[in-house]
């Protein structure tokens, strides 16, 4: 069946939507199938053909060749769509179970079709090469600043008209607090996610992420997107304050100075966009120590301890700039630390004074106690950084005799009293655990023995409580044990946790 009307409808679909012809043809076929499977009354399968060029197109009905026993009593489960295979190949000698045959058929009038079925076929079908179209065009951006006009606002989440139909949709939680945005205005943000959805939004922005932070400077400072300037991070309490880590490629370049501007002119562009949001240019600095007390600006920090263990800092600080250093509401310590990756606990420094001394007399008494040596050496020892026996009797003999006043016979015989005490500490451990014996509740308890109950008390499992603490993997030392009873036993003894 020849029909020009049908060429005539994908040149208008195709040059208003700016779609593919070949789309556009998919959703006329998809059409025109549902018109002719609705003129049926039984469900059959249909496959509609056009000619791309004269607008002619041919209607075939479709089987599905199917084995002899899928059916019942030699017949095919569903006849509308299905034929047995010994019938197609009375036509088609070479048809195959799966192949699919087809007979054409009388083709419906595309003038006839119901108007609402055909329209509605075509405008899902451009929709969805629309929102691919997007997708495409977007999926290798994600990361960068997009600008739009605020086209609708919805219970605090915002639709963003990015132009060319285009709609990218921010959040409610990825807005600024207490930001005042009316339809109309122009915006920045972040494009932190492209995604291929059916239906709603499919470019998702944010307006509170650190990296539109780092954008905008690359907008604003032109060293920064020349690349003489590095953003090292940034971390920010949307719509209230920021901090911005950055270092110089050039040593010739202040970082921090390009940054701000002449006047604050740069920065105040970023503050301006971002809400109202005060910004601190903090140098980046390699020594850990250094950009925490760079990051903590504008605190002065007194003291710093390391915890490398527990990737922490304590930071010391004079009383009357406590406040100032934790910031309201913990600002800026919080900020600080997620800016240095660091946790960060501020103390006051004659309170940290207190505590090193405190310290201090605690690992002096334990060196007389265990070495048994003098008040002075014991103090020396620990204001040298030794916290345990063990590193006494361990630590290379040149660390030791780079102490002032240690000569060789001084450190060998250290080291000796050291290995002796702890010989000492641990004979005395393993006599104690010798003798253990298990608590009664642990005894007593269900899915345990006396022989297992004695195993554990010796080592160290004395009670339920010390039993609900282990693992799987600390139980399967014991004999007789596998990971079944270990998993029961464990969670026998912590049900009283639960109760």
């Amino acid at each position: 069946m020849a029909n020009k009307e049908i060429l005539l409808v994908v040149e208008v679909f195709s040059n208003e939507k700016e779609i593919e012809k070949e789309i556009i043809f998919q959703a006329i076929e998809s059409a025109l199938e549902t018109a002719t499977i609705k003129r049926h009354a039984n469900q059959i399968r249909v496959r509609v053909a056009i000619d791309k060029k004269t607008g002619d197109y041919v209607t075939y009905r479709q089987w599905e060749v199917v084995a002899a026993d899928s059916g019942c009593a030699g017949d095919v489960e569903f006849p509308t769509t299905q034929i047995l295979l010994e019938v197609a190949r009375l036509d088609n000698p070479d048809v195959q179970v799966g192949d699919i045959i087809e007979e054409e058929i009388e083709s419906v009038d595309f003038g006839r079709i119901a108007a609402q079925t055909a329209k509605q076929v075509i405008i899902h079908k451009v929709r969805e090469a629309e929102r691919r179209k997007i997708v495409e065009a977007y999926k290798n951006r994600v990361g960068e600043l997009v600008t739009g006009i605020v086209k609708r606002i919805e219970k605090g989440s915002i639709y963003l008209d990015l132009g060319g139909h285009v709609e990218a949709y921010i959040a409610r939680e990825d807005m600024i607090p207490r930001e005042a945005i009316r339809i109309g205005d122009r915006i920045r943000g972040y494009l932190k996610d492209v995604r291929s959805e059916p239906r709603g939004p499919q470019l998702f922005v944010s307006r509170t992420a650190p990296e539109l932070l780092i954008a905008l400077f690359r907008l604003e400072v032109p060293e920064v997107g020349e690349g003489m300037i590095s953003v090292m991070g940034a971390a920010r309490d949307p719509g209230s304050r920021a901090k911005l880590a950055v270092k110089s490629n050039d040593p010739r370049l202040d970082p921090v100075g390009a940054c701000v501007g002449m006047r604050g002119s740069r920065v105040q562009s970023v503050t301006n966009e971002l809400a109202g949001e005060r910004v601190d240019i903090i140098l980046w600095n390699p020594s850990e120590a250094q950009f925490v007390i760079n990051a903590m600006s504008p605190a002065e920090i007194q003291s710093i301890v390391v915890d490398e263990d527990k990737h922490s800092m304590d930071l010391a600080v004079n009383s009357d700039n406590l406040s100032q250093a934790i910031g309201r509401g913990g600002q800026n310590v919080r900020l600080a630390s997620q800016l240095t990756g660091w946790e960060l606990n501020v103390i006051d420094a004659s309170k940290a004074e207190q505590h090193a001394e405190a310290e201090v007399d605690k690992i002096k008494q334990l060196f007389i106690d265990q070495l048994d040596v003098d008040e002075d050496i014991a103090l020396i020892l620990a204001e040298e950084g030794f916290n345990t026996v063990e590193e006494i009797a361990y630590v290379p003999v040149s660390e030791m005799l780079e102490i002032e006043g240690f000569d060789e016979d001084l450190v060998n015989e250290l080291r000796s009293r050291a290995k002796d005490a702890l010989l000492i500490s641990a004979i005395a451990a393993e006599e104690k655990i010798e003798t253990a014996h298990p608590a009664q509740d642990l005894l007593e308890m269900e899915g345990m023995d006396t022989d297992l109950a004695y195993d554990l008390a010796s080592q160290g499992i004395i009670t339920m409580d010390d039993l609900a603490e282990q693992s799987v993997d600390d139980l399967l030392i014991f004999s007789g044990m596998n990971e079944e009873r270990a998993a029961k036993l464990i969670m026998k003894a912590r049900e009283p946790w639960f109760a």
